[in-house]
């Protein structure tokens, strides 16, 4: 935790996370296949780096649509799709998308808001969710109603609850082809205090006691995620001119072991356009990636390539601290 009296000392130079690692980031075989579907939700999280919400249209063009289903099929070596948002549910291409990696034998991930299930149109997704063997990652940023429902709205803790018991009806967290994860997320950067995320396996205790005891609801596993200065919440940081005492705030507590689990090393983000980049927080910030000739790349030149592994070198900027800043920070939560 920092207090506010020490700001000025994080209001130093930043230096370059690819002068703090010494050498370039460089990419490994891809595995796995992160599909942004856009940026429609039922919620205006006010955390979101996506900033997704119920007036936002930008979705999945059907024919990037066609060219994922296709890579699916053409590269055994993706181990899973995950499929993300916006609400992922709500925007063109989720369910054909789930079906064809599924039929190819990948893992899905749905990452879900959960209050989804409660919109007209929706109420069928937790059978969905259950009968393709979806795994389930949900946003909980506290296991405490107060504190989820000032960072996601009223009422989404109670909405929340009553899906994730939906879930466990079905089996979710108890079967294990139905696995159900939680998404801590720390609060929002106040003046007073910056944090990082508190450990994650004794937050994950707390959580499962806490729900257990109070709505018998049982989960598999909790990921801890650091708020990254993206979206809305670089916007609140601007706001308040703590933007760039964040960010180095973040490399001061750099932990070089995250490196080596990055997520960003075996993997490829995709946007709803078919664009493509190293990771969900590269293409909020439009840092594409690049083949070693300079060449943004997209679905349609991997599929003309005939190749997943065209990326040498990883594009980084400064908000890849949150990244690698104490345990580390990934999509599937703490790195070390």
């Amino acid at each position: 935790m920092v207090q506010s009296k020490n700001l000025e000392t994080l209001s130093e130079p930043i230096a370059s996370f690819e002068q703090k690692l010494g050498t370039p980031l460089t990419k490994r075989s891809i595995r796995v296949l992160q599909i942004n579907l856009g940026r429609r939700c039922n919620l205006a999280c006010t955390h979101c780096h996506v900033e997704a919400g119920p007036s936002r249209t930008e979705e999945l063009l059907p024919e990037v649509c066609g060219q994922l289903i296709e890579l699916i099929q053409k590269f055994p070596q993706i181990e899973t799709v995950d499929l993300t948002g916006g609400a992922p549910e709500m925007n063109y291409g989720f369910k054909p998308l789930a079906e064809a990696a599924r039929t190819n034998g990948k893992a899905v991930i749905v990452r879900s808001n959960l209050t989804i299930f409660f919109e007209p149109g929706y109420e069928d997704l937790p059978e969905y969710f259950a009968d393709h063997q979806l795994r389930v990652v949900a946003s909980l940023p506290c296991y405490l109603e107060d504190n989820v429902d000032k960072m996601r709205g009223k009422g989404v803790y109670n909405d929340s609850v009553r899906a994730i018991q939906r879930l466990n009806e079905l089996g979710y967290g108890a079967n294990p082809e139905l696995l159900l994860d939680l998404v801590y997320n720390p609060p929002i950067p106040t003046p007073d205090a910056f944090s990082l995320t508190p450990d994650q396996q004794t937050l994950e205790k707390s959580y499962k006691t806490y729900l257990d005891e109070h709505f018998g609801i049982v989960f598999n596993n909790l990921f801890t995620i650091t708020n990254l200065p993206i979206g809305r919440t670089k916007f609140h940081l601007k706001h308040r001119r703590l933007h760039q005492p964040y960010l180095k705030f973040l490399e001061s507590n750099y932990n070089p072991n995250t490196v080596e689990y990055l997520m960003c090393r075996d993997q490829l983000s995709i946007d709803y356009l078919g664009n493509v980049y190293d990771c969900d927080f590269n293409q909020m910030e439009n840092l594409p990636a690049r083949t070693p000739q300079g060449e943004n790349l997209t679905v349609a030149k991997l599929l003309q390539a005939g190749t997943l592994d065209l990326i040498p070198v990883i594009a980084t900027a400064p908000f890849c601290y949150g990244c690698t800043a104490g345990s580390g920070s990934s999509c599937g939560g703490s790195l070390v």
